[in-house]
């Protein structure tokens, strides 16, 4: 009888990983990324391959940095190198104006822009495209109104249906920044399959959630300190609340009603007591999936509520975890992955990501980077010698343990300073 309900169980178990790989290479996906970054690139083509093992990225060589836009040429011939099966999800900004970057301060006209973006009305009837445009931050824009113009003119793109979905999302909205009010200018006769709300980096993933897992599906909020719920959160304009179902909406989720018992709840630590929000966590994952956004510092997850959280060995149980950005970028980052996650995810691919989600978010942002700031200087960085210092700093925070254990194989800077690094991490053999 046990012989045979092991046989029974491992069938089974073929059949699941059997079905989950053709529906992974059933998944083709094309994604043109804002710009070179990690969080931009490599992250949601992460996000990306827990369901589709082909997932298509440019090499980062043709994608902007800081200081050189990509070339609009390189891009497009890169892009109609590849097949159209599957969705194309692109940031127009990297093609009209070459990044992120260069979008605040271009000197091309909205003719120009326009342009260099008019192929995908084309590319559009063999398929369907998801896209994305920012409203830039101030002060740093130089050409406000033609950055406007453009995202206008996106929207009625959109309209025609040339875009499946465009998203338009402000970034880094200090005290008076106009980009909320231009966003929601834009978002009052917007059709709809266009959605406006803060943010920018994250983009990309969260377009990645709506063309491979389109069902929508029910999502619970719960904040560390609802009383802190409705401020408004810097960087986003808007209250944090308003932000979170903005997000929520943006990957193809919607808010649960009262009593109802939905597959997903997002946790969201806005300050307070660690423990008593890790505690939570532990109790919540008792019956369902958890996403962690950890927002209650920019750029920089809580020590504290992660140490405690290891101590409860959750990390690994968790759908999702995002705290390397804004607010917005850590809600988005978190939704768009947990969105996937509830589509049947790979899960080796599914615990490789949650450890670098770990080791980027909480390892690097809230030690290894001030450390590196103490002992390498910024203008070395992306050197051979720096890279080298880097790792000898990184060693005691690995192995890694998640699901299985993972140590630093790599680490290097592309942008040259140290808000972001570029890292490996290889699975330690299974004993």
């Amino acid at each position: 009888m046990r012989r045979l309900s092991f046989a029974r169980s491992l069938l089974l178990s073929t059949l699941l990983l059997t079905s989950l790989a053709a529906a992974q290479a059933a998944n083709p996906i094309t994604l043109l990324p804002l710009d070179s970054r990690p969080a931009t690139s490599s992250l949601p083509a992460n996000i990306a391959g827990l369901l589709s093992s082909e997932v298509r990225l440019p090499p980062v060589v043709l994608l902007g940095t800081a200081q050189q836009g990509a070339d609009n040429a390189a891009l497009h011939a890169w892009l109609e190198a590849q097949p159209t099966d599957g969705p194309l999800v692109v940031s127009l900004d990297a093609l009209a104006y070459g990044g992120l970057v260069q979008s605040r301060k271009s000197p091309i006209s909205a003719e120009e822009a326009l342009a260099r973006l008019a192929p995908l009305r084309d590319r559009a009837a063999q398929q369907p495209i998801y896209a994305f445009i920012t409203l830039p931050r101030n002060p740093d824009a130089t050409d406000r109104p033609r950055n406007l113009a453009v995202a206008r003119q996106m929207v009625a793109w959109a309209r025609e249906g040339i875009f499946k979905e465009l998203h338009i999302t402000w970034d880094d909205a200090l005290p008076g920044s106009p980009a909320p009010q231009e966003g929601a200018e834009l978002a009052q006769d917007a059709p709809d399959n266009v959605r406006v709300y803060p943010g920018a980096d994250e983009v990309l993933g969260s377009l990645v959630a709506r063309a491979l897992a389109p069902d929508t599906a029910a999502l619970k909020v719960v904040y560390s300190d609802p009383a802190k719920a409705d401020a408004v959160i810097k960087y986003e304009g808007i209250p944090l609340s308003q932000s979170v179902l903005l997000h929520a909406q943006a990957v193809g989720l919607t808010l649960a009603a009262d009593g109802e018992r939905p597959p997903l709840t997002l946790f969201v630590y806005n300050g307070g007591d660690t423990r008593q929000a890790a505690v939570r966590i532990s109790s919540l994952l008792r019956s369902g999936k958890v996403a962690v956004a950890d927002v209650n510092a920019v750029n920089q997850g809580n020590s504290k509520l992660w140490k405690d959280l290891s101590t409860l060995r959750r990390p690994a149980n968790l759908a999702s975890l995002a705290a390397w950005g804004t607010p917005g970028n850590n809600i988005g980052t978190a939704l768009s992955h947990a969105k996937i996650v509830l589509s049947g995810a790979d899960p080796v691919r599914q615990d490789a990501l949650l450890a670098r989600e770990y080791a980027n978010d909480v390892i690097y942002s809230t030690q290894l980077r001030p450390a590196i700031r103490k002992a390498v200087p910024e203008e070395s960085l992306g050197q051979p010698p720096a890279d080298q210092k880097v790792k000898a700093l990184a060693q005691p925070d690995f192995p890694l343990k998640l699901g299985r254990r993972y140590s630093l194989s790599d680490a290097t800077f592309p942008w040259g300073r140290s808000f972001e690094w570029q890292f490996e991490l290889q699975p330690e053999p299974t004993p």
